[in-house]
């Protein structure tokens, strides 16, 4: 989901907020202690802050995890016998490392998840596209169709908005006919769905079908010799938020040698 602005991450080349996404993943996982990830969610609200977005799409993009950050949590608490023991109650065993564990995974998926959100919020499908497309370009070396990869990602995001709201009003509309898709067991829910499946796929492969007649009349043949109405430059702005970014990643990376035991 694309939430438009005029902030600097907005402004920011698709490809350099594609790299720092990636370097930033790299930098949630690779710290071993606080100090690190500590550093790492300093990162974050500083860019969520010249992100200029509102606070409930950051937490709209957490709610889908929840149930794995407590089911990890959960497995981190039982299973860590390390440590002060809290709790020792027939096969129940919780020690204070293994709550200090699950908070901090739970903490280090927050962050993986927020950091991967800002680059899609910040930045429109088109672009995105068109960044990856640059970035995979050296590809082409080995015979890979960079561009009918990036146009495939290019229509799959653009038509996942439009699938969803086919699929709400499919819903509502078999609801309003008196289908029943919330009670009964497993089965029961299943085979209400297919009444959903069957018109959610005839629309589908209609709408592809119009792309395609759609693609074909404007005499789209791929890739080759193709021009672009807006072309990626880097400009000295991004260099420089590049050249700082990488210096914190380094930062919050040197922390696990500097601070082993913190």
């Amino acid at each position: 989901q694309y939430f438009p602005g005029n902030s600097l991450l907005h402004k920011m080349d698709p490809r350099a907020k594609l790299i720092l996404t990636f370097a930033y993943i790299v930098a949630v996982f690779v710290p071993r202690n606080w100090a690190g990830l500590s550093l790492a969610v300093a990162f974050l609200v500083m860019s969520v802050w010249l992100s200029h977005l509102p606070l409930k799409l950051i937490f709209k993009s957490l709610k889908p995890i929840l149930p794995l950050i407590v089911f990890t949590s959960i497995i981190n608490i039982f299973y860590v016998r390390d440590g002060l023991v809290l709790v020792d109650w027939w096969i129940i065993h919780i020690t204070l490392q293994g709550v200090v564990t699950a908070v901090f995974i739970a903490v280090r998926i927050l962050c993986l998840i927020a950091g991967s959100s800002l680059l899609t919020y910040t930045t429109s499908p088109t672009a995105l596209t068109d960044a990856l497309e640059r970035l995979m370009k050296p590809l082409k070396f080995l015979h890979v169709n960079v561009h009918e990869l990036a146009m495939m990602m290019t229509i799959a995001l653009r038509f996942i908005p439009t699938l969803i709201e086919e699929t709400d009003k499919i819903m509502s509309a078999q609801k309003a006919r008196g289908a029943d898709m919330e009670s009964g067991g497993l089965m029961q829910r299943i085979k209400a769905l297919i009444p959903i499946l069957i018109p959610l796929f005839v629309s589908s492969f209609r709408r592809a079908y119009e792309l395609a007649m759609a693609m074909e009349c404007r005499c789209y043949r791929g890739g080759d010799g193709r021009t672009r109405l807006k072309v990626l430059r880097c400009t000295r702005q991004d260099y420089i938020d590049l050249a700082v970014c990488l210096v914190c990643f380094a930062v919050i990376l040197a922390s696990r040698l500097v601070f082993p035991n913190f």
